[in-house]
């Protein structure tokens, strides 16, 4: 099946000549002189006194039958005046209808030289009609009939023309009386008018005729190429709905023209363009599939070399881009957008990724000239290197059962939306899950989380939801537990990007399931994203066990198991690395949410968790992690838990022996004088730092030697003010002692005295 994107290519390679058996259209016109014989010059639009004028003028028009020409109004009911009694003249109607035929020879798919000869003049006054007939040749090398419908009030009188097993309806009405509409159709086609229902119709009829002797124009007939596409699309088809197949999702034919964002439509294609889109929009018709037109985009860039070194002047100027050549390709992006359905309807598709197995032929893009090109000069470490842009009109088509598949492509950003506007008319339907707009939204849920992995992008903070809980708000509400137990699987495996802000909806959705497999879908999360994302799986953890569904029992034990044995610390346990985006630094909030969680689910296991975090200080800091932790732990329900008094006691046991430190105000000018460095100007400012009488040292010299002194006075944290005296030269370094070091642990000890007292360890100072 991998062949059938050379197969259909060759067999559309075949259809060349565009066109279809009719034509139709509206154009913008100067209004003509028109003179009839008997009435006089004709007023546009068509006066009612004037369409009395006319009958009274006109013979009722026979139709033919064999040899016979024949009246009868059961037959055909209008009024005719022959070329004879009509005069047509004016310099803009010559041009109107010029326009006019260059169009209808376009529609009608004909390139040899056409003229039209003027046949009558018609009227159809109120029930006027003529019963489906076949023309016959009328004049020598006539090939086809034009109708034109002057501006004239009326309603009703459609035209309908068939040929073989089609049919079409031309409403040749102009509500703008500045336009013509006007129809053609090739004269072995049956045709008929329709009764008109209110007022007149008034229509000049031509003869299209070949001057030129031989065979005359037939409509283009594709029938043949028609059923082998049809046949090749129903079998492609058949074989992507097997469930291991390496057919591509879907078919994509570049056009030979160059078509603008704003021209690309099926009614604007042009030539073998317009024949291919026939033929192709027939077949996928038959084979059940859905024809768009859209614009394929190839990005490439890559590294180039620079040729033009033999210049003398080029020094002194820019590098031509003529002057580099292309070495390598090393990056390709091609992708669909700006979609075109065939009835002029808006489409849901965005920017659609395309593979190279899905290019009608494999080698379409092969030979294409970019439309930019853009080369970049070497810079620093990195080469000369290249951009360039191809873009090309496409047909593309697939299976219509495959339509969301397809728009799955298309990523979350086109889907999420589309799936909320399903289960929203779901909802407002009142119905059950028999309804086609639940199986629409089960269909395209099952597309969308098969494709999910990558497609999550990132909050833009580690508590923003992700396109995960807007997935997951939707399936709850379509009470699809299905599709929700295998979404939870996806987060469980780290196919998507998984936040705190997500845990609400996960919560809600597990439910909806029974205790034991929301308890394993729980220990899968975890599992699975634990090295990660370990605030987040902390926090659900404690949402699930304060939302009361699993009680003190063991359900969540496997869970909770899962969560400690991740907990950072020993290097036998070195966390993955995770997604750039989110801060991997430990929280005070997961220690709340771990022993909140634990305490309830497994009281020795709270109790190892405990044991494990004082193992490894530098990790849980006691300062920055349990400290703050316990600060609010202290105030919940499982202060008196024996992992929290642990954890209490030892942060106690930290900030008393912190505060017993004697704390004295330095009593002369003299400063640490521990430095990194030991250099000249390093060896000076230890100098200074040592002397107690000393407050200030002026450090004249260059902006080098400055700078080294600054920051080895910052490394060491000395107690320094810095200014830059900038009069004369070189600058001057002005230092300046503080008390920044006593000031820093007397506020250290005023805070350490509040949290001792917070954690109820009695007044110490």
């Amino acid at each position: 099946m991998s062949s059938i994107t050379s197969e259909l290519a060759a067999v559309l390679a075949t259809v060349r000549r565009p066109g279809d058996f009719f034509a139709s259209g509206a154009i913008e016109f100067l209004a003509p002189q028109l003179e009839v014989e008997g009435v006089g010059q004709i007023a546009l639009p068509l006066l009612s006194t004037q369409a009395k004028q006319l009958i009274a003028a006109a013979e009722r028009a026979p139709y033919g039958r064999g040899e016979q020409t024949l009246v009868d109004t059961a037959i055909r009911r209008t009024w005719q005046i022959g070329p004879d009694q009509v005069r047509i003249q004016g310099r803009g109607w010559a041009r109107t209808l010029s326009a006019i035929l260059a169009r209808v020879c376009d529609g009608l798919g004909v390139t040899e030289p056409v003229q039209a000869e003027f046949y009558k003049l018609l009227i159809y006054d109120e029930g006027s009609f003529f019963a489906s007939h076949r023309d016959t040749e009328k004049a020598p090398g006539m090939f086809a009939t034009l109708v034109v419908v002057l501006p004239s009030p009326s309603a009703g009188g459609e035209l309908v023309v068939r040929h073989k097993d089609r049919e079409v309806r031309l409403d040749l009405h102009c509500p703008d009386p500045s336009e013509v509409a006007f129809g053609a159709f090739y004269a072995d086609c049956v045709h008929e008018v329709l009764p008109v229902t209110s007022g007149v119709r008034l229509a000049l009829i031509y003869n299209l005729l070949r001057p030129e002797p031989g065979r005359l124009p037939e409509p283009p007939s594709y029938a043949s190429q028609q059923t082998r596409l049809a046949t090749l699309l129903q079998a492609w088809g058949a074989e992507l709905s097997r469930s291991t197949t390496d057919a591509p999702e879907k078919l994509i034919f570049p056009l030979e023209h160059a078509y603008t964002s704003a021209q690309l439509g099926f009614g604007a294609l042009k030539g073998a363009d317009a024949a291919a889109a026939a033929v192709l929009r027939a077949a996928a018709q038959a084979a059940d599939c859905d024809l768009h037109l859209a614009l394929i985009s190839v990005q490439e860039s890559g590294s180039a070399e620079y040729t033009g070194y033999g210049s003398s002047y080029r020094r002194w100027s820019e590098p031509d881009e003529d002057e580099f050549e292309e070495v390598e390709v090393l990056d390709r992006y091609i992708a669909l957008s700006t979609w075109r359905r065939p009835d002029g309807q808006p489409s849901v598709l965005g920017v659609i990724p395309v593979g190279d197995d899905e290019l009608c032929p494999p080698d379409a893009l092969e030979e294409l000239e970019p439309d930019e090109e853009h080369f970049h000069e070497a810079t620093g470490n990195e080469g000369a290197s290249f951009e360039r842009t191809y873009r090309r009109a496409t047909l593309v088509l697939w299976p219509r059962q495959r339509f969301f598949a397809v728009l799955c492509q298309a990523g979350v950003a086109v889907t999420l939306p589309y799936l909320a506007d399903l289960t929203e008319r779901w909802l407002s339907s009142d119905e059950d899950h028999t309804s086609p707009l639940w199986g629409e939204a089960h269909e395209l849920s099952g597309h969308m989380i098969s494709s999910w992995h990558g497609q999550d992008g990132y909050p833009s903070r580690e508590k923003a939801p992700t396109h995960a809980t807007q997935m997951l708000i939707l399936l709850i509400q379509l009470r699809n537990k299905s599709r929700l137990e295998a979404f939870l699987t996806t987060i469980a495996a780290g196919s998507g990007v998984y936040a705190e802000g997500d845990n609400d909806a996960i919560v809600q959705a597990l439910g909806l399931m029974s205790p034991q497999r929301a308890a394993a879908l729980t220990q899968q999360i975890i599992t699975g994203n634990a090295t990660t994302s370990l605030t987040a799986c902390g926090n659900l953890l404690a949402r699930l066990v304060a939302s009361g569904e699993h009680g003190r029992g063991g359900d969540l034990r496997g869970a909770a198991t899962a969560l400690v044995e991740a907990l950072p610390g020993d290097p036998q346990r070195a966390p993955a690395q995770g997604p750039w985006w989110q801060d991997q630094s430990l929280k005070p909030r997961l220690v709340i949410d771990l022993l909140e969680a634990l305490c309830w689910i497994d009281p020795r296991l709270a109790d190892d968790a405990a044991g494990y975090m004082l193992t490894w200080p530098q990790t849980y800091s006691l300062d920055t992690v349990l400290i703050p932790a316990m600060r609010t732990l202290v105030q919940s329900s499982i202060a008196r838990e024996p992992p929290v008094q642990r954890l209490r006691d030892a942060c106690l046991d930290h900030l008393r022996a912190r505060i017993a430190r004697p704390l004295v105000a330095p009593s002369n000018w003299s400063r640490a004088t521990v430095l990194p460095c030991q250099c000249r100007h390093c060896t000076e400012l230890s100098r200074f730092l040592a002397d107690p009488e000393q407050t200030t040292w002026a450090f004249k010299a260059v902006e080098a030697d400055r700078s080294h002194v600054e920051q080895t006075i910052q490394r060491a944290h000395c107690d320094v003010d810095i200014t830059t005296d900038r009069r004369g030269r070189p600058y001057t370094l002005v230092c300046t002692k503080n008390h920044a070091s006593y000031d820093r642990r007397a506020k250290q000890r005023r805070k350490d005295l509040e949290d001792v007292i917070h954690l109820g360890g009695g007044d110490v100072s």
